[in-house]
């Protein structure tokens, strides 16, 4: 069978970066119908390839031997996922060796570093479409275990730094609260709970939300690759009897944005979820100061941020990596296309020739999967 496989990307509407630095607080994040995609079917060896939406081939290479692949910088999220679940699944290992390979090709609708969970993208997708390949039982290989292989294989396979938000919303999709109580230390798998996910758009199906992307490029673990060694090394002392740190307090500031939103959000009341952006905002700026990082959430975000509070959104603020990445505003309903035009002029007005701006839609299904026929001669595929 030929499987094709579309996941959201995500945005943190309150609480970032608990899911990153933090494991005893929460975030507000939502699935949004921005995608990336896979197509994953057998074939005799491993074939690999980046392609554009249409099916144009960007980049491909053909993989030799089993796993675990060397890393060589071509595709190495993809062949991150394969070697962590090779490692992991016995079933797998089993099935691999029976089967043989497959072609993965995987497509992006996300701007490439723009904070909204993009690297994490391919890894779920390469992990959800070897699943459906595979025919691995899916109570054992469930999507909770989907999220947490893909944050070991960013984090221990390739060192890239992400919260778990970016591993967890594109498959469950939704808007959610998300609850990351016992995940500190990033632990094995089954020595440390799964996060919570609390479905909310039974009450709240979509949101008036407005993403502009700044088109500067940063990487996400760069921010927080400095963030949280900061922190642990702060808990660490305060756990030996020292003072409450900085970043402990800060963190728990932000996670308590995450918490009243919840509220302010059942009752929808909007005012109060805007100024809890705000908060939550300041908070990260103050904690990237904090940490040296030049400009805190960073100039160009700052502006995008104020253009759309001037345009009447209830609240706006960072979603992932600051000082460059993506901004979102929470813009009152019917109000989101002058939150749009006002976020494009003052992109124009700042110089950010790539920027992108968009009104977003919460996305409800998260991870799709839908089989196709047998491939014909499959079995030869190179």
């Amino acid at each position: 069978m030929r499987y094709r496989l579309i996941v959201p990307a995500r945005i943190n509407l309150l609480g970032n970066p608990a899911d990153a630095n933090e494991g005893a607080h929460a975030t507000i994040s939502a699935a949004i119908d921005t995608h990336a995609g896979a197509t994953v079917e057998p074939a005799g060896g491993l074939v690999l390839e980046e392609t554009a939406r249409d099916g144009r081939v960007l980049t491909r290479e053909v993989v030799e031997g089993d796993p675990p692949f060397a890393y060589t910088g071509s595709l190495d999220l993809v062949k991150a996922a394969i070697n962590r679940l090779y490692a992991y699944s016995d079933q797998f290992r089993a099935r691999w060796a029976e089967q043989g390979g497959a072609r993965i090709a995987v497509w992006t609708g996300v701007p490439r570093y723009s904070g909204l969970g993009g690297s994490s993208m391919p890894v779920l997708l390469t992990l959800a479409g070897l699943r459906a390949l595979y025919r691995l039982d899916a109570h054992i290989h469930n999507n909770y275990v989907l999220a947490e292989l893909c944050q070991r294989a960013e984090a221990q396979e390739l060192g890239i730094t992400c919260g778990f938000a970016d591993r967890y919303v594109p498959l469950f999709g939704g808007l959610a609260y998300v609850d990351y109580r016992g995940k500190l230390f990033h632990k094995p798998i089954g020595a440390e709970p799964f996060a919570t996910y609390e479905r909310l758009d039974a009450c709240v199906p979509d949101l008036p939300l407005v993403v502009a992307y700044t088109g500067i490029v940063r990487d996400s673990g760069d921010v927080h690759g400095i963030m949280r060694p900061r922190y642990l090394a702060e808990y660490a002392a305060w756990q030996n009897g020292g003072q409450r740190p900085f970043m402990v307090d800060v963190m728990e500031r932000a996670g308590e944005t995450a918490w009243r939103g919840k509220m302010a959000l059942l009752r929808h009341d909007w005012q109060e979820f805007g100024r809890l952006m705000a908060e939550n905002h300041r908070l990260v700026d103050e904690m990237m100061t904090y940490c040296g990082l030049p400009g805190g959430a960073g100039d160009a975000n700052n502006a995008l941020i104020e253009a759309a509070l001037e345009a009447g959104a209830h609240g706006a603020k960072l979603t992932g990596a600051g000082g460059r990445g993506s901004v979102f505003a929470l813009a009152r309903p019917g109000g989101e296309a002058v939150v749009v035009e006002a976020l494009r002029t003052a992109a124009a007005k700042a110089g950010l020739e790539n920027a992108v701006v968009w009104r977003a839609h919460v996305d409800c299904l998260g991870l799709r999967v839908e089989a196709d026929q047998p491939v014909p001669g499959a079995e030869g595929l190179v």
